[in-house]
C-alpha cells in the first residue's frame, strides 16, 4: 500500500467529548502512516464536535439530526423532520466526497452517514466507547466490517466475530513530562508538596457533585489538602458565591480547565464522573481514582463502566445519591491512606492502553489495502 495515496476518509459521529477526542485521536493516527489522506468528518450542528474539529485542523459537516426525547414531547415531531433532512444531506456528502472507508464513533450524528455510506458499499467501521452500546452503533453493526470495543463481554450488543478490542483513543497531550510540573503547579498557585484532590464533573459541571462541595466548604477548609474544583460555566456563579461567603481559602475553583493535562499531573487524587473517555484517559493518568456515575444517562451506562474498574480494585465508586454522606469521608481516608492510594494507582495503570488510536488506525488500513 503506497502511503503517498491521497485515501479519502470519513469520520462520523460526535455530541459529546467522549465521542469527539476519540474521533480525533483516529483522525491524527491515520494521519501519521497516511500523510496524504483527505479526511471529512460529519456532526451534529450545534455540538462540541463543530468547534473543536476545526481547531484540530480538519473539516467538519454539521447535520441537522438530533436527539430522540424517550418521554412524550413535541420535540419527538422535530426529531423525524431533522432526521429525514439530515439523511438527505448524509446522501449528498457521501456521494461528493466519495470516502474509501467510513469510521463511526458513535453519536446520533454518525448514523446518517454510516447508513448513507453502507448503502453505497463503502467498508464501515465503528468505535464503541462505552461498557454498554449505544442505539446507533447498535442499528449500524449489522453494515460495520469491524467493531472497536474498550470493555469486555461487549457480545451481548455485536456480533463477535466483529468485534476488536482496542480500547479508547485518548488526547495526545495527555501526559506531561516530569520538568512540565513547575509549570503545572504554578498555574494553579499551589506548591509541589501541597496535596491535591482535582473534582472534574465534565466540561459542563455536575449538579450534584457541585452540591455537594457547596455543602461541605466549611469541613474542606478545615482540611490540610487543597482542592481543584472544575464546577462548569453554568455553575460558577452559584459556586463562586458560595466559596466567596464561606472564607475558605484552600478550594480553588474554575469554570472550565482547558489544560487538564496539568490538573492531571498536580493531582494526587481524582473525583470524576465515569464516562467512557474519561475512564480511558484516567487509566492512562494512573492516579488515585473516585468514580461518581452520572445517574442521567440512558440504561446508568457510567456505573457499568466504572465498575468495571471498582472490580479489578482500580478505582473507588460512591454513588451519586450517596455523595453528600461518604464523599469527603472517602477522599479523607485515601489521602490518609499510602498504601491504598498506591494499589489504586498501580492497578488502574494496568488497565492503560495508550496506543488505542495507533490500533484502530491499523484496522482502517487493513481494510483500505482490500
Amino acid at each position: 500500500m503506497s502511503k503517498a495515496q491521497k485515501y479519502r476518509i470519513l469520520i462520523g459521529g460526535g455530541g459529546t467529548g467522549g465521542h469527539v477526542f476519540p474521533a480525533i485521536s483516529i483522525a491524527n493516527a491515520l494521519k501519521e502512516q497516511l500523510p496524504n489522506a483527505e479526511f471529512l468528518f460529519v456532526g451534529a450542528q450545534g455540538r462540541l464536535e463543530m468547534e473543536k474539529v476545526p481547531q484540530s485542523g480538519y473539516k467538519i459537516v454539521g447535520l441537522p439530526v438530533a436527539g430522540f426525547q424517550r418521554r412524550l414531547t413535541w420535540k419527538n415531531f422535530t426529531f423525524f423532520v431533522k432526521l429525514i433532512r439530515s439523511m438527505i444531506i448524509a446522501q449528498g456528502v457521501i456521494k461528493k466526497f466519495r470516502p474509501q472507508v467510513a469510521i463511526g464513533v458513535g453519536g446520533y450524528a454518525s448514523g446518517p452517514v454510516l447508513r448513507a455510506a453502507a448503502r453505497k458499499k463503502i467498508p464501515v467501521i465503528l468505535q464503541e466507547q462505552n461498557s454498554y452500546a449505544g442505539v446507533t452503533n447498535r442499528l449500524l453493526a449489522k453494515h460495520a466490517q469491524k467493531i472497536c470495543v474498550a470493555f469486555d463481554g461487549m457480545e451481548k450488543y455485536f456480533p463477535v466475530d466483529k468485534i476488536l478490542f482496542t480500547g479508547n483513543p485518548v488526547r495526545q497531550d495527555l501526559l506531561l513530562p516530569e520538568e512540565a510540573g513547575a509549570k503545572s503547579y504554578a498555574n494553579f498557585g499551589i506548591q509541589p508538596n501541597d496535596q491535591v484532590v482535582l473534582l472534574c464533573g465534565g466540561s459542563g459541571g455536575a449538579g450534584s457533585l457541585n452540591d455537594c462541595i457547596m455543602d461541605a466548604l466549611e469541613r474542606i477548609g478545615k482540611s490540610d489538602y487543597k482542592l481543584i474544583w472544575q464546577c462548569g460555566k453554568h455553575y460558577y456563579d452559584s459556586a463562586r458565591e458560595a466559596l466567596a461567603s464561606s472564607g475558605v481559602k484552600n478550594v480553588l475553583l474554575h469554570p472550565f480547565i482547558s489544560e487538564m493535562n496539568r490538573a492531571y499531573q498536580v493531582a494526587d487524587l481524582i473525583i470524576s464522573r465515569a464516562g467512557a473517555g474519561t475512564i480511558s484517559e484516567l487509566c492512562i493518568v494512573g492516579k488515585p481514582v473516585i468514580l461518581v456515575p452520572s445517574p442521567n444517562v440512558a440504561e446508568n451506562h457510567q456505573m457499568k463502566n466504572a465498575r468495571s474498574l471498582g472490580d479489578k480494585n482500580a478505582a473507588e465508586i460512591v454513588a451519586d445519591d450517596e455523595i453528600k454522606i461518604r464523599l469527603v469521608d472517602r477522599v479523607e481516608n485515601i489521602l490518609n491512606d499510602k498504601e491504598k492510594r498506591g494499589m489504586l494507582s498501580e492497578n488502574i495503570r494496568k488497565l492503560a492502553i495508550p496506543d488505542s488510536a495507533d490500533r484502530i488506525a491499523d484496522e482502517v488500513i487493513k481494510v483500505l489495502e482490500q
